[in-house]
Order: C-alpha cells, then sequence, then structure tokens
C-alpha cells in the first residue's frame, strides 16, 4: 500500500525499488483487506515510524483535555473521556480505511450523547457513586447499541448512501453543534449552578440556569475561563507565527491546574473535575436493560448516522489531500467496531474527530500506526500523571471547548451554503435552528428529511421544449419568432420520469394535446434525454398516445436509449403500440429524431403546410430528407 502522503522520493522498503511484491496466501490477503493497519505493515519502514512516533505524541497532547472537556459535556466523569480516547482511538486506527483519521470521543457525539441520555430520561449524577454508575452504565450500554447500528450498516453495504445527503446538512449541523456547545458550557465559564431535572428541554434549563435569582457569577471561576482562551489563542498565534509545536491544549490546562493547586482555589468555589483513577479501562460486558433500550435505541441510530458521516466526511477532507482512495464501506466498519470494543472497555459513543485527524495529518502522521501510538500514549500519561488532573479548573475545560466550538465552523463554507442558493441556506438554517430547538442528534434526521422533501419537487420537474425544422434544414429549438407547423410537432422531453414526476409530466403532454387540436396529423416526442421511466409516467404516456390515437394524431417516439428501450420492452409498451413508432438512439446523435421526422411526413403523404420547411421546393432538391442539426 502506498504511503499517505506523496514523498520527494521513493519510499524505502525491505525490497529492492521497482520490484514486484511477493504474493500473498489467501487468508493473507483477507487480513489486510478488513485489517488495514496489518497491510500498512507491509511496506513500513524507520521513516514511517519517525513521522507516526512525531503525530501520535502531538495528537496525544491534544487529546487529553479535549477527551476530559467531552465527558464533561456527555455529564460524565472526565476519565470516561480518557477511556475512549485510549480504546476507540486504537481499535479505529486499526480497522480504518483511512490512514490519518482519528477516532475517540468528539464534541459533536458528546452533546448527542448528553441529549440521548437526557431523553431516555437518565438523570445527571448529584454526586452519589449511585447516579454515577447509572449514567456510566446508560452511556456505555448507548455506544453498544451506537456500534451494532453502524456494524448492520457496513454488513447491508449502506456506507455510500451518504454521498446522498447534502453538505448543507452537516454545515447546518456543525453550525448548531457549536451554539449548543457554548450555551451548555456557559455555566461552567461563569461558575453558575445547573438548574433543571433532565426531563426540561435543554432551552428551559439554560435559561433558569442562567436567570438563577440565587445564584450570582464567581468571578475567580470567570478570569480563569477567560484566560485559558486568552492563552490558548495566543499560543496559537504563535504556533502558527513562529512555527512552534507547543500543545497549546495541554500546557494552558496544566498551567490552570498549578495555578489552581497553587493558590488552593479549588477550596474558594473553583469547581475541579476531581479525581481521576490511575488506572486504565477494565473489560466488562454492557448491561442492556430494556427500559433504557427502547428509550434509546432512536437516538442510537441518530447518533450512528451522525457519526458516520462526521466520520466520512473528515476521512474524504483528508483523502482529497493525500490522494488516497478511501473504502468507505471499511471506514464503516472502523466506526462500529470502535464503539462496539469501546462499549466493552467503558467508553462512551465516538466518532471520526475533525480536530485530532487534522492535527494527526499535519504533524506528519503516515499511516493509521499514528492513532495507535497516540492511544497508547494516552494511557501512559493517565498512568503517569492521573494524581494531579484533580485540579483541573472545569472553567478551564470550559474556555477550551469555546475554542473548539468557534474552530468547529468553516466560516467560509458556512458563507458559501448561505449565499449560494435558497435551497442550501434554507437547509443550513433550518438543521441548525432544529439542532438547538430539537436536539443535536435528531437535527440530522432533520436536515436530511427536508434535504429530500424540498429536493424532490425540484427532480420531479419535466422540463418540455418545443424543436422546428428552419428553411434551413435546421433542426433546433423553437423560439417566437419561428412560423409553427400546422402538421407536425416536435417536442424534447427532458427529466426524471419517476412517479413524483408523473402530475409534471401530464401537465406537459396536455398542453401538447392542446397544440395538436388545430389540424396536427404527428408529434415526434423526443426523449433522449428522458431518465428512469417507472410504471406510473409509463403508464401516463401510453394513455396519452392511444387518446391521440382516437383524434386521428400519431406520436413517434424518438432519441430512445438501451435503458429506456429495455423497460418499453419489458412492460409490454413497445408491443402494444407498435415498433414502428419507437425510433431507437443509434450512432449519430439526431439521426433517431431525424428518422421519426421522416416517418411523420410520410404520414402526411404530402399534406404539408405552407409553413414546413418540407414544402415542394425543398422536396424536389437533390438533398432529399437530409437534415443538418
Amino acid at each position: 500500500m502506498s504511503t499517505s502522503l506523496p514523498e520527494p522520493e521513493p519510499r524505502r522498503t525491505s525490497l529492492p525499488a521497482g520490484a514486484p511484491q511477493p504474493p500473498r496466501a489467501g487468508w493473507q490477503r483477507a487480513i489486510c483487506r478488513w485489517v488495514p493497519a496489518i497491510d500498512a505493515l507491509r511496506t513500513y519502514n524507520r521513516g514511517d515510524f519517525g513521522h507516526d512516533l512525531i503525530a501520535g505524541l502531538t495528537v496525544a497532547a491534544v487529546a487529553l483535555p479535549q477527551a476530559m472537556a467531552y465527558a464533561q459535556i456527555a455529564g460524565l466523569p472526565p476519565q470516561y473521556g480518557l477511556y475512549t480516547a485510549i480504546v476507540m482511538t486504537a481499535v479505529g486506527a486499526i480497522f480504518d480505511s483511512s490512514r490519518q483519521l482519528i477516532n475517540g470521543p468528539t464534541n459533536a457525539i458528546s452533546i448527542a450523547v448528553l441529549s440521548a441520555l437526557t431523553l431516555a430520561g437518565v438523570p445527571e449524577p448529584t454526586g452519589d457513586p449511585a447516579s454515577t454508575a447509572l449514567r456510566v452504565g446508560a452511556a456505555i450500554s448507548l455506544a453498544l447499541l451506537v456500534g451494532l447500528v453502524q456494524c448492520g450498516i457496513t454488513l447491508l453495504r449502506l456506507g455510500d448512501l451518504s454521498r446522498y445527503i447534502s453538505h448543507a446538512v452537516i454545515v447546518g449541523f456543525t453550525l448548531g453543534a457549536a451554539v449548543l456547545l457554548v450555551m451548555d458550557q456557559l455555566k461552567n465559564l461563569l461558575g453558575l449552578p445547573k438548574i433543571g431535572s433532565g426531563d426540561d428541554h435543554f432551552l428551559v434549563r439554560f435559561w433558569r440556569t442562567m436567570t438563577n435569582p440565587n445564584a450570582s457569577i464567581h468571578p475567580t471561576t470567570l478570569a480563569i475561563g477567560l484566560s485559558t482562551i486568552a492563552i490558548v489563542v495566543l499560543l496559537r498565534l504563535a504556533n502558527q507565527k513562529l512555527r512552534w509545536r507547543v500543545p497549546e491544549f495541554l500546557l494552558t490546562v496544566a498551567l490552570m491546574a498549578a495555578i489552581v493547586a497553587g493558590f488552593g482555589l479549588d477550596q474558594q468555589g473553583v469547581k475541579t473535575v476531581g479525581k481521576i483513577p490511575a488506572s486504565l479501562p477494565s473489560f466488562g460486558v454492557p448491561q442492556l436493560e430494556w427500559k433504557l433500550v427502547r428509550p434509546m435505541f432512536g437516538s442510537a441510530m441518530a447518533i450512528a448516522m451522525l457519526g458516520l458521516l462526521e466520520a466520512i466526511a473528515m476521512a474524504k477532507a483528508i483523502a482529497s489531500q493525500t490522494q488516497q482512495k478511501l473504502d468507505l464501506n471499511q471506514q464503516c466498519l472502523s466506526e462500529g467496531l470502535a464503539n462496539v470494543v469501546g462499549s466493552f472497555f467503558q467508553c462512551f459513543p465516538g466518532s471520526g474527530s475533525l480536530t485530532r485527524s487534522t492535527i494527526n495529518q499535519q504533524a506528519g502522521g503516515r499511516t493509521q500506526w499514528s492513532g495507535v501510538i497516540s492511544a497508547a500514549a494516552v494511557a501512559g500519561t493517565m498512568l503517569l500523571l492521573a494524581p494531579y488532573a484533580q485540579f483541573i479548573p472545569q472553567a478551564a475545560l470550559a474556555g477550551i471547548l469555546f475554542v473548539s466550538a468557534w474552530r468547529l465552523v468553516d466560516r467560509g463554507q458556512l458563507m458559501y451554503h448561505l449565499r449560494a442558493t435558497r435551497f442550501d441556506a434554507t437547509i443550513v438554517a433550518l438543521t441548525a435552528i432544529a439542532a438547538v430547538a430539537v436536539s443535536i442528534e435528531f437535527c440530522v434526521l432533520i436536515g436530511v428529511f427536508l434535504s429530500f422533501v424540498l429536493y424532490v419537487p425540484r427532480a420531479a420537474r419535466v422540463h418540455l421544449s418545443e424543436l422546428t425544422l428552419t428553411p434551413e434544414r435546421v433542426i433546433r429549438e423553437r423560439v417566437p419568432a419561428d412560423q409553427p407547423c400546422g402538421r407536425i410537432l416536435i417536442y424534447s422531453l427532458e427529466g426524471e420520469l419517476f412517479f413524483g414526476a408523473a402530475p409534471s409530466l401530464e401537465e406537459h403532454l396536455d398542453a401538447i394535446a392542446q397544440r395538436a387540436a388545430g389540424g396536427t396529423r404527428a408529434i415526434v416526442l423526443r426523449v433522449k434525454r428522458a431518465r428512469n421511466p417507472d410504471a406510473v409516467c409509463l403508464n401516463a404516456l401510453e394513455q396519452y398516445m392511444h387518446r391521440l390515437d382516437r383524434q386521428g394524431i400519431t406520436v413517434l417516439l424518438c432519441g430512445v436509449r438501451h435503458d429506456f428501450a429495455a423497460v418499453l420492452k419489458s412492460s409490454g409498451f413497445e408491443a402494444r403500440l407498435g415498433p414502428q413508432r419507437i425510433f431507437h438512439e443509434s450512432v449519430g446523435v439526431w439521426s433517431s429524431t431525424m428518422e421519426a421526422i421522416r416517418e411523420a411526413y410520410s404520414l402526411l403523404a404530402g399534406n404539408v403546410c405552407e409553413s414546413c420547411p418540407q414544402h415542394a421546393e425543398s422536396l424536389a432538391g437533390k438533398d432529399g430528407w437530409s437534415y443538418m442539426i
């Protein structure tokens, strides 16, 4: 397998340059196909490992604070975010089709998990072990459900269906997720207590929290949050201008934790993440309870689709730069396995991370093993530094999430979609509003539904244009200045002839029938650009032709492509009307049209109108029926 980033010199492998790879046994090919990370080892060398090592450590530096912050979004203890960043990242990398995609906890999926648990009636932890265990168990069960749905999508080979979802839905989703993320973390930035129960809508809880008369902004907490944002922004600017590789998130969180510990701010009202056990995730079978499965299953399906969309979109964005060919079905499998395996190791749902995948690519990661190295680095750091994490202030994580929300929205893409068409702007706006007003996981389904609702009427429009024969022997589209022919009408039909287009098709056919009422004897209907006819539209067309037959008007079909002809034959349409009225597309683009027009004039038996270009002079011409198109 080739590397992910093009190199100025050929990669060194264990074989001489240009030498063919040795043949592999069937079981070896199967392993390489289903486990792309193993396939990458076939040409892996020391240079690849060096790049993957640097990229993996860089990703781990960002993953540590992000994972804890994302667990906080879902209302879970921070160590479960780290567990997810270890197990899901490693499993996802091993099975990923993309060489640079990094799986694990993400802000969008974490917001969706928060909403799903709330809709399922799972209360937020109140501090006692029982409430925490209930919420953690529900989140782990949700990860298993999400993974099973994604594996089912893989088995049915439905991964490529994501290309039918408008990108405007993704743009609207990211906008809504960013707004929701800021609103959810505002209380932690200001040091306000949460008000409201899980049964309340998010907007209700947000309003009650912000307007609580018995609480006020905690100045020290706010100062920590704002300082976190400022330091992260300054470090990022320094990294860009001075080309440093300072892990701005990790360094900022470490600095804020040191300030809290040094000045004892945790004893002065500044809330911290609490103690994190210095241990790796343990194996355990998720406990699926029907009373939780039933209300969470709809959310699990939505999160599964959202996770696939997020991962595939990110993988495609990277592949467009690295020129890697992706296997989307394999990508869906990696997401499903990462969630399923993760649920057995105390993980909540995750997906491909936009931030960490971008960092992995920019840091020089070449293969899937950079993700495995990142997971190992997070695990090692957790074992060594977990006792110091209890001083990390929640306001610092909130500040990081504010910056993440700002970076989450691609403002260039947002403005492009808002300005491009009214269709795109409507989808973006309604999807974003649904994310806040309904729920983050269902907003994607709502956006997809709206896309189809708005798109189907546009796809169902059948276009009809009238053609004409000019005295110069040219067949072209008719303009108002052209004198109409009183004997033959020529039309071109374009569009998708499925059931949704039937009303539009019948409207056009009725218009042709009204035009033909003044002495027309033949109608030539060109269907070269009419696609995918179904039974409904075929029946409408056949009934129309029978109706005109009774009026003494013959309808001829021309430009009939092979696929269209196959449907006409299998449905019995051709046999009932007669093959002499159907002119199949041949080598010449307009040859079947000319043949149909010749047949129409033969039906007139010389009874042409004065405006017809085939009057006596033309008939006597040496070129006969030859026409220029």
